[in-house]
């Protein structure tokens, strides 16, 4: 028996929690567990750029074979200038270029590789807390992990201490940051905060890995990518994941990019060969069908300037739920206590709530969020605020 010793693993706690929501039938129940935009009918939408870009698709596309092991060229030169700026001197000088990846998470597992197998011995320090997946991936790669604190159990965010913990960093090590929407706490970095972490990543020699999954989700298509744009003109070598499941809504469609700058042209041919390589060894070629899509929108004026008005709408959205979910509170003398909700950014919120009250939220009132009282905002139905504010504040008073 080949299988005989083969144990179960634990489910993912976010997938048990679709489960249980799935089943609850509880018509005033309220998913804020799984990390997806909703609109105000509780829909995760298939955009119109993106609609329309897909039926030109379907129209003019000639071929199904395969785009190469870096993907669709076009995609990776208009995801670069999303994410770089069309003017980046980077991008001028060719001290920077794109792989196409599965999803930004694809982009995540190239780089842990690529850290692995042309940077030996280098570790890697995720913030505390972080994005579960981020501690998997870079496990999976046999990296040698560890933390700088971000959000301490306070709820609030300290950047003091997450810049003593990098200057201890050992030189030449890899630091992931998160460039806007911080998942799961949904506290960003000020700019001033940024130029500090910038300081201490320049003198301990250490290669940012800035993972930008939500560009758009925060201040702004252009404003969200500032931090990254800062990091890749300040420093000479810079890795950076991005993701187009949230701003296109291609989250099925498994679309991303694991974005290299490199000291020069020469080098940077270098550094994608061995991405080209590690590649052919995890997928072998990356679906087309959603880059396409995305080079579709970004290489059209009107489509860009739709897709651009589509994202922004999302962001508002967002914002004005954060907004809306404190005002909801104030009746019960909360807005105070989870003000820091509405100075959060992006789809989700470090609520405070505790284990407990997380527990008797799904409990007793059918609101289902991760147990570390992470909650996503836009999965909140606009038009039921008070409820969940009522809810919220039944489990605060025990």
């Amino acid at each position: 028996m080949h299988f005989a010793d083969i144990g179960r693993v634990p489910g993912d706690p976010i997938l048990g929690l679709m489960d249980a929501y799935q089943q609850d039938t509880n018509p005033d129940k309220f998913d804020l567990g799984v990390g997806v935009y909703k609109d105000a009918n509780g829909l995760t939408p298939i955009l119109q750029s993106v609609k329309q870009a897909e039926q030109r698709l379907v129209d003019q596309q000639q071929t199904k074979t395969y785009i190469g092991g870096h993907g669709d060229s076009r995609f990776g030169q208009l995801i670069s200038e999303l994410v770089l700026g069309a003017d980046s001197p980077l991008l001028g000088a060719r001290r920077a270029g794109a792989t196409q990846t599965p999803g930004g998470t694809g982009a995540l597992r190239l780089s842990a590789d690529f850290i692995a197998q042309c940077l030996p011995g280098r570790g890697i320090w995720l913030s505390d807390p972080t994005w579960p997946i981020h501690e998997t991936i870079f496990a999976a790669a046999g990296l040698k992990i560890s933390h700088y604190p971000y959000v301490g159990s306070d709820n609030r965010l300290n950047v003091a201490a997450m810049l003593a913990t990098l200057e201890q960093a050992p030189k030449g090590d890899v630091v992931l940051l998160h460039a806007c929407c911080h998942n799961p706490t949904g506290f960003d970095l000020s700019k001033s905060d940024w130029l500090q972490v910038l300081d201490v990543v320049r003198r301990r020699e250490l290669l940012p890995l800035i993972d930008f999954a939500y560009q758009g989700f925060g201040d702004g298509l252009q404003a969200d990518a500032w931090s990254t744009r800062l990091f890749a003109s300040e420093l000479p070598e810079v890795l950076i994941t991005s993701s187009c499941s949230k701003n296109f809504g291609l989250y099925r469609e498994r679309v991303g990019a694991l974005l290299v700058c490199a000291q020069d042209a020469e080098k940077l041919t270098d550094i994608r060969s061995q991405l080209a390589y590690l590649a052919r060894n995890l997928w072998s070629n990356p679906p087309d069908h959603g880059a396409a899509v995305v080079a579709t929108i970004l290489g059209d004026e009107q489509l860009k300037t739709l897709w651009a008005e589509e994202v922004e709408a999302m962001r508002s959205r967002i914002a004005q739920l954060r907004g809306g979910l404190v005002e909801a509170l104030t009746p019960f003398g909360l807005a105070e206590h989870f003000a820091h909700i509405n100075e959060q950014r992006g789809m989700f919120s470090y609520t405070g709530l505790t284990a407990d009250q997380v527990k008797l939220l799904r409990e007793k009132h059918s609101v289902y969020m991760v147990g570390s009282g992470r909650a996503n905002i836009a999965g909140v139905d606009g038009t039921r605020l008070n409820l969940l504010a009522k809810a919220i504040a039944q489990v605060c008073e025990r």
